[in-house]
């Protein structure tokens, strides 16, 4: 009978672990509600696909980024840290199973308790060899749950590791898309501006010949020249740029600046979307984002280290075996002269002084709430970032359109202003102004084209795309 109240004795205080079980925080007020941002006519409320840039058809575009996720060195590091975390949950799991150990040894001296018993035998101390070899076993009974709670922390961080690792596959999958997108608008606009520059040249050489032939004025050939120079000082500026960029896209690849794709400098046209941009909604970004499962992982592993902290309240019990042999002389190592064994329980409790273990309990309850309000800042970025990137987009395709018509119709307005300009019936001065609206508007349009890619880019960003994306072996 004493046997089985013992028994459930043990049963009730294993279920009692020390500190709180945790529940995922619930989500704020509105944060799963559809985003509020979202234009029907440009987007749609459709999942958005992790594999975002291939939605833009570009094969090239695909190979960078599937490049990236194996060459990049910041995913390496990423990766080698979840490697590490998982490391430090298989070593924490250890701990449910007893510890053995083997410890052998030859030691010449003097032995307390073997000179305690000479004197009082009435013989001097004595030098001797002293031999023993022990198999010892422990284990801890996890009667508070400080064993538990530990796993639960290390496997937490661990999760929060992986998330953290895929936060930086939607970094490294946004900002190589972006590079390849910054290369191809860079280059689109240098194709304009070297076509502005065909266009002013052969009007600055048209008012040389007219002043040649005794019409307009040398003032209006400077000036016609001085156009001609500032539309050419604005390329170099262009290409370093877009070698910049070919540079940022290099070191997202893993390569040397040596080993830069320079063929895709090339590239004149931006990626184009065809479809609307899928965007989802509050509850899907929420899920989607690792950030905002970073930020949940860490809660869970702060939760789980108020119970490690509050186990240190309780007794630790082990159950201690130990067989073997210790003797003054090898060959007794292995008979009953020399044989040693032991079982039994051990308790070591603090119980006196805990000022330490309870402060360690405050410190853990304080960073819990610490990870709380982290994860509900999390969560509030997400939906700001995200709602950011559909309102500047919005106003992009608003300047984009806009910039259309005005660049239709100052060709329109230039190509009137050639013909009344050789008729006599529009002055030089008029007809630079509308070459230089030309010239202006042609490079805002080419810039907007990128600016529209790299705004889109932003949301896909926002929406935590990109780190399920599987890589080749």
């Amino acid at each position: 009978m004493k046997r089985r109240a013992v028994t459930l004795l043990l049963l009730v205080l294993a279920g009692c672990r020390a500190g709180p079980n945790y529940h995922a925080p619930a989500p704020l007020h509105g944060a799963e509600a559809p985003l509020f941002s979202v234009n029907e006519a440009v987007e749609t409320r459709a999942a958005s696909p992790d594999a975002w840039w291939e939605l833009y058809g570009d094969s090239r575009l695909n190979a960078l980024v599937e490049e990236a996720f194996i060459a990049n060195r910041d995913l390496r590091a990423a990766e080698a840290n979840l490697a590490a975390s998982r490391a430090v949950l298989t070593a924490v799991r250890a701990n449910r199973y007893p510890s053995t150990e083997i410890a052998a040894g030859a030691i010449r001296g003097r032995d307390p308790t073997t000179e305690e018993i000479l004197e009082l035998q009435g013989q001097r101390p004595q030098n001797i060899w002293l031999f023993e070899d022990l198999f010892q076993v422990a284990y801890e009974v996890d009667l508070f749950g400080r064993i538990h709670r530990e796993i639960e922390a290390a496997h937490a961080n661990a999760d929060a590791a992986a998330a953290a690792r895929d936060s930086v596959k939607v970094v490294i999958a946004a900002e190589t898309v972006r590079a390849y997108a910054a290369i191809c608008a860079l280059g689109e606009q240098v194709k304009v501006a070297h076509h502005s520059l065909d266009i002013v040249a052969r009007e600055a050489q048209i008012t040389d010949h007219r002043y040649q032939a005794g019409g307009g004025t040398n003032y209006d050939v400077k000036r016609a020249q001085a156009l001609v120079a500032q539309v050419r000082a604005d390329i170099p500026t262009l290409e370093g740029e877009r070698r910049a960029a070919v540079f940022t896209l290099a070191a997202l690849l893993g390569r040397t600046p040596r080993e830069a794709s320079f063929e895709l400098e090339t590239c004149v046209e931006p990626p184009h979307l065809g479809a609307l941009v899928p965007v989802g909604d509050g509850s899907e970004l929420l899920r989607r984002r690792p950030d905002v499962r970073q930020a949940e992982r860490r809660l869970a592993a702060a939760t789980a280290q108020i119970g490690v902290a509050s186990a240190d309240l309780y007794p630790t019990v082990k159950l201690v075996g130990f067989y073997g042999g210790a003797a003054t002389q090898v060959s007794d190592l292995g008979t009953n002269a020399g044989l040693v064994w032991g079982l039994g329980p051990t308790i070591n409790w603090n119980f006196f002084n805990q000022s330490a273990a309870r402060a360690r309990v405050r410190e853990a309850k304080a960073s819990e709430v610490a990870a709380l309000a982290s994860f509900d800042s999390v969560v509030l970025g997400a939906l700001k970032e995200t709602e950011q990137a559909l309102t500047v987009y919005g106003a992009a395709l608003q300047n984009h359109a806009a910039l259309l018509e005005a660049r239709d119709e100052i060709h329109g307005a230039f190509e009137i202003a050639q013909h009344e300009a050789a008729d006599g019936a529009l002055s030089s001065l008029d007809l630079l102004t509308t070459e230089q609206s030309l010239v202006t508007l042609d490079a805002s349009v080419a810039a907007a084209d990128g600016a529209l890619v790299l705004d889109q880019i932003s949301i896909f960003k926002a929406l935590g795309g990109g780190w399920k994306a599987q890589t080749p072996p």
